[in-house]
Parts: C-alpha cells; structure tokens; sequence
C-alpha cells in the first residue's frame, strides 16, 4: 500500500447523523448548522466573533477587504508578509490593490520579527503572519512589532487548528485570525474556512459581504416575528463567499475529535524524530518554541538533495510533499525575488512527510528507513 502525505479521516457515522438533520429540515444552505458551528468555534477558541464560510481564502479576501475601507487605507499602502505560504495568502494582499512586502523567514519557518521591523515604513499598514505547519513561531514578538507601530495582526491560522500557545488558543491580540477547514486539513471538511474579527461591527460587515452585501440573511428572515421579514436592504456590492448547513455538519462532527487527533499527530511528529535524530548533520528539524503546541499539520524536514530524495521515495510508494514554493517565484511577486535568503534556501531543500491519521508505527518506520536508506548513500 502506498503512503500518501494526506488522507482525511471522517466520523463518518457522526457527520452523516448531523447531515441527516439538515436533510430533515430541509435546511442545506447558510443558518442552522453554520450558526451553531459559528457557536461552538468561539466556545472552542476564546475568540469574540466567528463567521463561516466556503473557504479559508475568501477570509483572507474579506479580512484585506474590509480593514482597507475602514481603515481608509490607500493603493498600494504595504502589508509585511512571508514568502513561504501557499499564494492565496499573498493573493489577497494583491486583489486588495496593496502591496505585499515580504520578510524573511526563521528556523521556525515564520516570520522572523528582525526582518520584520526593518522593513516597517510610513505606509506600513498591516503584518500578515502565517503559523506555518501550526508552528507558532515568534509570534508573540510579532504581536508587539504591531503594538510599538500601531499596525494590524492578521494571523493566517490555516495550519492551526488547535494549535495552543502557553496553553491558549492564539488569536486574541489579532485584528482579524483566517482558519481552513480544507479536505486535509486537522480538522477537515470538503473546504470551508472561519474568519473571526476582534471587532464586533467588522463581523457584521463580513456577514453582510459574504452575502452578496444583503443586512439580512434568509435563515434570519424565517423568524416567525414580523410582518416585514421578507424585506432586505443591499448595502454592499458583496460576494457570496458563506458556509453552508452541510459542511459545518460535517465540521462540528470533526470539531468534537481535533484534540484527540492533533495528539496522535503529534505522536507522529516524535516517531519522525525519534527515528531521524541520529542524522542530524544532514537532517534538519523545523524548530517548535518553548510552550508552542503545535497542530503538527505539517512535519518537515530540510535535506540537501531535497529532489532526489522524493523521487526515491516515490520509488518505494511513498509520497511527501512541499510546503511551499517561495512566492517570489511567481510573476506576480518576482519584484522581490532574492530578497529573503532563508525562505528561498527552504524552498528548495524542505519536504513535507506523510503525517494523517491513517498513518500507524510501521507505516512512519518504513518512511524513516528509506530516507535513511538516501541519505546515507
């Protein structure tokens, strides 16, 4: 049997038991089971608003979106951002109309707060930073980057769901935190995501643009009060970026185990260590901080001849990936190309093992054997 780098796991009694409900209803679309998801996220996390959607990228369209009318931002005003990240990270700076300025990375594969600080200038708006793999990195230093200059936090939390520092789910100090709720990741679905605002008239605004700009939901105006519930206004020119009652069925089925399977994950993650440590002159860990429990999304390593390596992998049916390509590899971002050293010597020599909770021990030894089997020859 081949190893693959993911496979969801689903209850699938559970999920189809909540699909069932909305089936019964009659209610598949946004309301009912999105609200009480909505519910649950804030209970699970401590944030004070939680909004669901189809997708973890409309969030960040949304976030950039929204803070930019607001906060009366102008073109081409900057927000500091990470190369390594999949590029709808980067993409909604763009489709923003700002301009995406990219920091450095640390051994955390996060941004490095010194790269940073001094690319902070007088058009400075906003830091995005990504918790890569569910890393927390220096985050907390990047939160007072943002205090000392008075500019926005917003934390791509794709990775980390469940991801807890010094025992708290982060987020708080952040203007606005994006989560997926993708096929494969920790806690999946077929792809949803969450974008949860500090500020409670911001999460009304996202409710109203991820609703083609309509003040009143139609699971709102089933309310058997009023003879007027059937009457809207359209206040924006929005999107119909919204959630839907089947996939937050299926999420708050998969909410109720995201602990339970983030500890076998990160079992996962210490058989990869246990079994590579051995080789640490030509494998490098990713560094998890002190108090950092990490979602454990990912587990990677840096290797040399990271090609090489996956194609003999692949020889033996077993395939890892990349996570990611340097942005400033694509057109769109070449303006930046060579600036930031460490993420591009990542790009090339990081690699993704399988890590999903199909995975057993003997599976994670044979994946060790053969990276041992490359390396050492």
């Amino acid at each position: 049997m081949a190893i693959q780098l993911f496979v969801p796991t689903f209850d699938v009694e559970g999920c189809l038991n909540e699909i069932r409900e909305c089936l019964e209803k009659g209610w598949t679309g946004m309301g009912f089971k999105t609200i009480e998801f909505e519910e649950m996220w804030k209970d699970y996390t401590g944030l004070r608003n939680a909004h669901y959607l189809n997708s973890a990228t409309v969030g960040l369209n949304l976030a950039f979106e929204i803070m930019k009318e607001e906060y009366e931002w102008f073109d081409d005003d900057e927000v500091i951002t990470t190369p390594l990240t999949f590029v709808s990270t980067n993409h909604a700076i763009l489709l923003a109309k700002l301009n995406p300025v990219f920091a450095d990375i640390d051994d955390t594969l996060c941004l490095d707060p010194e790269s940073v600080e001094k690319l902070i200038t007088s058009k400075t708006r906003a830091i995005l930073y990504v918790g890569m793999g569910g890393n927390t990195g220096e985050y907390i230093k990047i939160v007072k980057i943002c205090e000392k200059y008075g500019l926005k936090l917003v934390l791509d939390a794709a990775h980390m769901a469940g991801t807890r520092l010094n025992g708290e789910i982060p987020g708080k100090e952040a203007e606005v935190v994006n989560y997926s709720f993708q096929a494969v990741k920790n806690l999946p679905t077929a792809d949803s995501g969450m974008i949860c605002f500090k500020r409670n008239d911001f999460d009304i605004i996202a409710r109203k643009k991820a609703w083609l700009g309509i003040s009143k939901d139609t699971y709102a105006r089933t309310e058997p009060v009023g003879s007027y519930k059937w009457k809207y206004d359209v206040e924006y020119v929005g999107n119909k970026y919204h959630g839907n009652s089947i996939m937050a069925a299926i999420a708050l089925t998969q909410l109720k185990r995201l602990d339970y399977d983030n500890a076998y994950r990160k079992q996962i993650s210490q058989w990869y260590r246990d079994g590579l440590k051995a080789y640490g002159d030509k494998i490098k860990f990713i560094r998890i901080p002190y108090g950092c429990e990490s979602s454990c999304h990912l587990f990677q390593i840096m290797v040399e001849d990271r090609d090489g390596l996956m194609q003999y992998l692949n020889k033996h049916d077993i395939f890892p990936g990349v996570h990611y390509v340097e942005n400033t590899q694509y057109k769109m971002y070449s303006y930046a190309e060579g600036t930031c050293p460490k993420a591009s010597y990542a790009s090339d020599h990081i690699l993704t093992l399988p890590i999903h909770m199909r995975l057993k021990y003997e599976d994670i030894q044979m994946v060790i054997k053969r990276i041992v089997e490359f390396i050492s020859n």
